[in-house]
């Protein structure tokens, strides 16, 4: 199942209300504000911030 890219107008990331963009491999959700990763499994994003990965600058800057 794939992740329906409408989503990304109204989901927002858990921690600071921002918005997420699609992550190179569009296999996560972004916030890059926050520098975090959120995975997508199933379809369905992870949204979870304990479950999410810490990026480092230069894998935010990747996704833009």
């Amino acid at each position: 199942m794939a992740f329906d890219k409408k989503l990304l107008e109204v989901l927002a990331c858990p921690v600071c209300k921002g918005k997420l963009v699609l992550g190179e491999s569009n296999d996560s959700l972004v916030c890059r504000f926050d520098r975090l990763a959120y995975d997508i499994k199933d379809g369905i994003p992870v949204l979870i911030e304990a479950k999410a990965t810490t990026l480092s600058l230069e894998q935010v800057d990747a996704t833009r």
